[in-house]
């Protein structure tokens, strides 16, 4: 089994999987928009929701993820209660994508060494998405494991 974050982008699915695609290298692997569905009499779609995303799927690394733009009826877009964690293999990669994913957004922690990680940060990007960059300092995994178990 996996677990496949569903994110909902209100009225910016577009430009989200395209910051994704240039920030993350994430690639779209389907994309419908509402004017692509079985025409509904009981459920018309309106002219200004036809060219918005019904249902999109993308990977970043290995790992897959579904979004849309939902009904485009909450504009603040408000993603809270979870992160979204990346775990790259280098300090300098770690940055890049950091970076990459602050450009437009806030970030709540900055991207530095830590007790538990070569490289740590927190943020939130242009589109409300919370993330964390996290590149793991290996050589600390047991004595971390150590301290957690008491």
């Amino acid at each position: 089994m996996q677990v496949q974050p569903y994110l909902t982008f209100y009225g910016q699915a577009e430009a989200a999987l395209q910051f994704y695609e240039k920030a993350l290298g994430a690639k779209t692997m389907f994309k419908m928009h509402f004017r692509d569905a079985p025409p509904n009499p009981d459920h018309p779609i309106t002219p200004e929701m036809a060219d918005k995303v019904m249902h999109a799927s993308f990977t970043i690394g290995d790992s897959m993820l579904m979004c849309s733009d939902g009904d485009c009826r909450n504009t603040g877009g408000t993603h809270s209660g979870y992160s979204l964690s990346l775990n790259p293999a280098s300090v300098d990669e770690g940055k890049k994508l950091f970076d990459a994913l602050a450009d437009g957004g806030e970030v709540t922690m900055p991207f530095q060494k830590t007790f538990w990680a070569l490289g740590f940060g927190m943020l939130k990007d242009r589109f409300g998405v919370h993330w964390m960059i996290n590149v793991e300092d290996l050589s600390q995994r047991e004595d971390l494991a150590k301290r957690a178990a008491g």
